[in-house]
């Protein structure tokens, strides 16, 4: 049986350090849903009501698109080994890109990353915890190096020219701001 709370409990913050992985979810009022499965060192709990996550570069930009039409989101976590257990985190959310003000506030609190492109500020109004037992196990061996070696082989520039050839448009042609708000030096 689901239970819900108004904030995250010290029970969730600290599950939610153990794991390894997190979903985010996203929609504007209108075309796709996005759910997205995040690693590496990229979450922060702030407080028992805000959530800061690191968004590297990946092929496409959605939940940047979507927070932009919609600020709704959900994080979502399963526990792959030990006591089952789903715990979602829902709220609105906001973007901040390199040129943002309180860029240089949140970024300091992540390992520095060459795919960074994006950190996501979730202010959670609800938090559900649920069975979870028909997840299944998992053992945990390692998080992946391609997107970061990637990322540093291309390097500042080369991350820049992708944003701008993949990053601008959600699937459903949403803008996700990239192009302005980025500090994007290279030139077209």
């Amino acid at each position: 049986m689901g239970q819900q709370f108004d904030q995250l409990q010290q029970q969730h913050i600290e599950f939610i350090g153990q794991q390894q992985m997190f979903f985010v979810a996203t929609a504007a009022s209108d075309g796709r849903v996005n759910m997205s499965p995040k690693g590496a060192d990229s979450l922060r709990v702030i407080d028992a009501n805000k959530i800061a996550w690191m968004n590297l570069t990946g092929s496409g930009n959605e939940s940047a698109a979507h927070v932009l039409k919609q600020s709704r989101m959900t994080i979502m976590w399963c526990a792959f080994d030990g006591a089952p257990l789903i715990l979602r985190s829902y709220g609105q959310a906001q973007v901040l890109h390199r040129a943002d003000s309180l860029w240089p506030d949140y970024i300091k609190l992540f390992p520095a990353s060459a795919g960074a492109r994006q950190i996501f500020i979730l202010d959670i109004d609800l938090v559900q915890a649920s069975c979870g037992m028909s997840v299944p196990l998992y053992d945990y061996v390692e998080q992946r190096a391609a997107l970061n070696n990637w990322a540093e082989k291309i390097g500042d520039e080369g991350i820049q020219r992708y944003w701008l050839k993949k990053n601008q448009r959600s699937l459903d042609g949403f803008d996700s701001e990239i192009k302005q708000r980025a500090a994007i030096s290279y030139s077209e």
